[in-house]
């Protein structure tokens, strides 16, 4: 308990594998990872029920299909953990390669399995979403430019990771896809603040985006139609975030009741986008008081141990990664509240989903591999060193 409270003890040389990952890792994010894991089990069993039914499958047959890819999300998130951050750094910039040119593709041989965008890959047993393995490696390696135009004599990293990032966002719109497009475009924006840019410059970006999403809904039909939906004060009881409302106004502080939820009979997307609304009819605001406290204690311990990180490149890279987590699971219990307009985006560890499972496991790894305790002095012993210098 000591070790988790005050951080892992220092590495002594010469030490395995195994017990220098499990001495210098944060096992506190680890810890929590795992409950969201365990949690998104528990919702799939009742979430999942109707739409095996409909599809003529066994009752059970999404919640085993969502544990064998947690499974892998979770084995690669242990090995990603266990690398240093060169060898993450390395792998995420080949990960990023193919992810790239795999998104970008789409348009040619991608599906949209009937929803009107184009983001998968039909490879007949399962399906895959590129969009979600190129999030970490374009975090990774964004931060690795960001950090080496900051070096004397650096390259004009910040630029070539900027327009990297015009690149799939533009990638990302015409899928359509804005939810994963302004994803991508906020996680390189924390960076680029985390690194010292101007004010002004973020202000004007900020603008940017703006102007951007008001073409959007003036040029995007599906885009306006989520936005006018947002915005009218009339819930049609009908749709989506109709059913979303009353089953959370239905589950009140404790739920209705384990099984005893309406609302997984009604929303096609209740096993993944709108989980929340499944966790909060069935076990109340408990639960979903719980998993807001599992995401935020991700965030804020991660967020505590990078600042103590020396290496901007670690320091960026996990400030990326953990934001566009939390951001993530904040859009999607967002939308269920409606307090943000639809994204089609999922919870991350409790949605039902291969790739994003897996990608999120990850990118969690990554996380761990950058917070792990490493021998070196405190960020202000380095900067107090510089001021006597």
């Amino acid at each position: 308990m000591t070790e988790m409270v005050y951080g892992a003890v220092p590495v002594q040389s010469g030490e395995p594998i195994l017990p220098k990952w499990w001495r210098t890792l944060d096992k506190w994010t680890m810890s929590c990872v795992l409950m969201l894991f365990v949690l998104g089990l528990l919702l799939g069993l009742a979430a999942s029920v109707p739409l095996a039914e409909r599809n003529g499958f066994g009752n059970f047959h999404y919640v085993q299909r969502q544990a064998v890819f947690g499974g892998a999300a979770l084995v690669a998130m242990v090995l990603t953990s266990m690398m240093s951050p060169t060898l993450v750094r390395r792998l995420a910039i080949i990960g990023f390669a193919l992810a790239f040119v795999a998104l970008a593709l789409l348009p040619i041989f991608g599906t949209d399995f009937g929803k009107g965008a184009v983001r998968w890959y039909s490879l007949g047993f399962a399906s895959l979403q590129p969009s979600e393995f190129l999030k970490p490696g374009f975090v990774v390696v964004a931060a690795w430019m960001i950090a080496s135009s900051q070096q004397i004599n650096g390259p004009p990293g910040t630029l070539i990771s900027f327009g990297l990032c015009m690149s799939v966002v533009l990638m990302l719109v015409m899928q359509p896809d804005f939810g994963q497009a302004s994803l991508t475009l906020f996680g390189w924006g924390v960076m680029y603040f985390v690194a010292g840019a101007p004010i002004l410059l973020l202000v004007g970006m900020a603008a940017v985006v703006v102007m951007g999403g008001v073409m959007a809904y003036s040029s995007s039909e599906h885009f306006a139609r989520r936005i006018d939906g947002f915005l009218n004060p009339d819930i049609d009881p009908t749709t989506q975030l109709g059913y979303a409302t009353n089953a959370i106004r239905e589950g009140g502080l404790f739920g209705v009741g384990v099984g005893e939820g309406q609302v997984k009979w009604s929303l096609p997307d209740a096993h993944t986008d709108f989980i929340v609304a499944v966790a909060a009819e069935e076990y109340g605001l408990v639960l979903v008081t719980v998993l807001i406290g599992l995401y935020a204690t991700v965030v804020v311990r991660s967020l505590f141990r990078l600042m103590r990180e020396r290496d901007t490149f670690v320091r960026l890279a996990g400030t990326g990664l953990v934001c566009m987590f939390g951001v993530q699971a904040m859009i999607n219990m967002g939308v269920a509240v409606r307090l943000l307009p639809a994204k089609g985006m999922t919870l991350p560890f409790v949605s039902y989903g291969g790739s994003s499972l897996i990608a999120t496991g990850i990118a969690m790894g990554m996380l761990l591999a950058f917070t792990r305790s490493r021998p070196q002095g405190e960020i202000a012993d380095y900067l107090r060193g510089r001021g006597r210098g």
